[in-house]
């Protein structure tokens, strides 16, 4: 499995990045092209500094790549990244889905094979 190949603080870096709102759309941003920090945070109601966070965040759970061009801080998504992370989740997924699968058959099983199936009724 996939998730069991990523060392824990990996998957828990990953999966931190990508449960914020803001980070996973400067992720769907950079995906279409590099982007400059300061192009990023035009687009959101934070401050610089608060966008700049976000990027190093993205940074280090290896989502996105910065790279210095003068005065700019171009930021672009690693698709590579973004590929393991995907099948960490269809991982994740696929575990679920086989326990919840698990759980249903348990649940579906006859329960006339009790030990203590009283079919005859009352005692009196």
């Amino acid at each position: 499995m996939v998730v069991d190949e990523l060392d824990g603080e990996t998957v828990d870096r990953l999966f931190h990045a990508l449960a914020d709102t803001t980070r996973r759309d400067i992720l769907r941003r950079c995906v279409r092209g590099e982007l400059s920090v300061s192009r990023l945070a035009e687009a959101y109601p934070m401050s610089f500094a608060a966008v700049q966070k976000h990027v190093a965040v993205l940074e280090r759970a290896g989502l996105v790549t910065k790279e210095r061009r003068g005065r700019e801080q171009l930021v672009r998504t690693d698709p590579d990244a973004v590929g393991r992370a995907r099948q960490a989740l269809d991982a994740l997924e696929s575990a679920w889905r086989g326990r919840v699968g698990r759980m249903a058959r348990l649940l579906d099983e006859d329960p006339g094979t009790e030990e203590n199936d009283t079919t005859e009724g009352p005692e009196r």
